[in-house]
């Protein structure tokens, strides 16, 4: 194996790494009175931690009304719930504004994931 080679491989290597230990989070933004809050909440709130994705992407809840948090750089406005915002380090990498239903959010939640480099365990 060359040195070029070896290098790359290595690098690929402690960029994996360091992606699986990045503080990644599933901001959900909500409000009281919201409907599609409340469905997200009825359909997939119980079994969310429970699910790799819940494992990869720990769920953080804030209000809609209330001061962001400090530590958290959104990429835009929150102006709809429920907003799912995916945040690496603190910094927003991805989003979902409303929900689609059960069937959909799965699916986008993933390819979030994936996109992000995040690894899911299966």
């Amino acid at each position: 194996m060359s040195f070029r080679s070896f290098f790359f491989s290595a690098l690929l290597i402690v960029i994996g790494a360091t992606a699986a230990l990045a503080d990644t989070r599933l901001i959900m933004v909500e409000e009281e009175g919201c409907i599609w809050c409340a469905r997200w909440n009825e359909e997939i709130s119980h079994i969310y931690p429970k699910t790799d994705e819940g494992q990869a992407a720990p769920l953080h809840r804030i209000d809609i009304r209330a001061p962001r948090p400090e530590d958290m750089t959104f990429a835009r406005g929150l102006f709809f719930t429920p907003t799912f915002v995916l945040m690496v380090d603190g910094t927003e990498v991805s989003r979902i504004e409303g929900y689609p239903g059960e069937d959909f959010f799965w699916g986008l939640l993933r390819q979030m994931l994936t996109t992000a480099n995040i690894a899911i365990s299966e």
